[in-house]
Formats: structure tokens, C-alpha cells, sequence
């Protein structure tokens, strides 16, 4: 059973349960998109003490716990998964994820600085990421950083300190898989 140092951020009990089933791990449960100050303050002492990975369900709920985390407690890590490999037929949710997916998603940890800036706007159209979706979201998976709109793609490879040069070097390995499947 894999050790995960980092104290896991999940939404609800099941996330908890499915994530301790498979790993040697402790988590934080925000009790779903009711995040109060008391958790917020245990988020904030976690991540002093030993670290946070924030690691919420693939869909809006779960993005809006996440940024208002990140913006108040700088620094955490975060997993995230596709939602194809967390969902059944109903619902989407950490809970509902494979082992192995579980662990590719929390082997790929990103970290946010928002004093980075290391991408242009300019730049980032002229990557033709902003009027090709599938393109944004291949390129999205290569930063292991969820599926994003155009906004949210730019703000996070920023934050991630990724500049244009490594952005073409995924693309070009995303467009030769392309080519070759």
C-alpha cells in the first residue's frame, strides 16, 4: 500500500473511504462546496505541518472548492482526474475512480504560484490553443492539470511558471501521437 506523505483534501466521507482503501493516507473532507473557516484553518495547518494535495471530484462543485482553497491557503498541491475515469452512469467523483487512476492523478501533483506570469496572452492565442479545444484539452492533460476553458488553461500554465517553448514541445508530441494513431 502506497504511503502518501501530504495530507489529502477531499470533498465527502466516500472520497475518504475509497482513497484509505488503497493508499496509507490521511484526509481533510470539506463536507462538498460548504467550506467553512474552521476547515479552511485545518487546511492551513495541514499544509504547514506536512503538506496538502487538494484532490476534488472532476466537475464544477469540485473546481470552485478547489480555487477557494488555493486562494486561501498558497502552496497546496493539487491531483486531478479526468472525469472519464471517475464516473458512473449518475455520478462523477473521486470515489468512483480506479486504484490506478487514483494514483496516476496523485503521481502527477501540480502547484500554483500566482506571481508567476511566464506566458502572454498573445502567446498563448498564437498556440492556437484558444479556438481549438481538443488541442487545449490534450495539452491540459500533458500539464496534468484538469480539463480547462480557454481562461483557466491560461491562468494555470501561467501560475505553473510554464512558458510557450514548453507548451510547443507537448504540442508537438500530442500532434505526432495524433498523427500516428
Amino acid at each position: 500500500m502506497e504511503k502518501i506523505k501530504e495530507i489529502i483534501v477531499v470533498e465527502g466521507r466516500h472520497d475518504s473511504n475509497t482513497l484509505k482503501q488503497y493508499f496509507d493516507c490521511d484526509t481533510i473532507e470539506t463536507g462538498g462546496d460548504q467550506l467553512i473557516d474552521t476547515t479552511i484553518d485545518r487546511i492551513a495547518r495541514a499544509q504547514k505541518e506536512r503538506g496538502v494535495i487538494i484532490f476534488t471530484d472532476p466537475d464544477s462543485p469540485g473546481e470552485q472548492i478547489r480555487r477557494w482553497i488555493n486562494e486561501r491557503v498558497p502552496g497546496c498541491k493539487n491531483a486531478f482526474i479526468e472525469k472519464k475515469k471517475a464516473k458512473t452512469p449518475h455520478k462523477v467523483g473521486v470515489e468512483h475512480a480506479k486504484k490506478e487512476d487514483l494514483w496516476e492523478s496523485l503521481s502527477h501533483c501540480v502547484t500554483f504560484d500566482k506571481e508567476n506570469h511566464s506566458l502572454d496572452w498573445n502567446e498563448f492565442i498564437d498556440l492556437g490553443l484558444v479556438g481549438n479545444a481538443s488541442l487545449r484539452q490534450a495539452i491540459c492533460q500533458r500539464f496534468h492539470i484538469g480539463l480547462c476553458n480557454v481562461k483557466t488553461c491560461y491562468k494555470r500554465l501561467n501560475e505553473m511558471n510554464i512558458n510557450a517553448t514548453q507548451v510547443r514541445k507537448e504540442m508537438e508530441y500530442v500532434l505526432s501521437n495524433r498523427n500516428h494513431s
